[in-house]
């Protein structure tokens, strides 16, 4: 198959329809994902669930490493101990952040099914295209021997 007449034409053509089947259903996967978030993280939820307190207060204090840490760091920059506490502080607060997140996926069926064949058949175009290399063949039927079996 030569779209156009020219060599290589298989290879650009198989690539470029690859490459937009797995684009556009991979757009659609995505679109069809909602994300949410749930009441409680890996930190307010241990912190809730022993103290007793509820999600608000233990949020804030979640925030007061942090905070003490940025703090130190506006006053004297030097001090290593402000730029540990403020990186740990940031680190539980990216660490409550991923954990409170939800996914939820909305979409019929057979959508999911279109979207998955669209993103198979874009990867089956897009690894063919990829092995499409130049194929030469020896006039007696066989390979080229200086290219790789395919």
């Amino acid at each position: 198959m030569k779209p156009g007449g020219t060599e290589g034409g298989e290879r650009s053509f198989l690539l470029g329809v690859g490459f937009i089947l797995f684009a556009i259903g991979l757009y659609f996967l995505l679109d069809s994902v909602r994300v949410t978030t749930a009441g409680y993280g890996y930190f307010s939820g241990a912190m809730g669930r022993r103290g007793g307190m509820g999600e608000t207060t233990s949020m804030g204090i979640l925030f007061v490493p942090f905070i003490v840490g940025t703090g130190v760091l506006f006053f004297d920059a030097r001090k290593k101990w402000a730029w540990i506490l403020a990186g740990i502080g940031l680190l539980i607060l990216v660490i409550e952040i991923m954990s409170r997140i939800r996914f939820r996926m909305e979409t019929k069926v057979t959508h999911l099914l279109l979207i998955l064949v669209m993103i198979a058949a874009g990867a089956g175009f897009l690894a063919r295209g990829y092995l499409a290399q130049n194929r030469r063949s020896r006039p007696d039927g066989g390979t080229d021997p200086e290219q790789p079996p395919v």
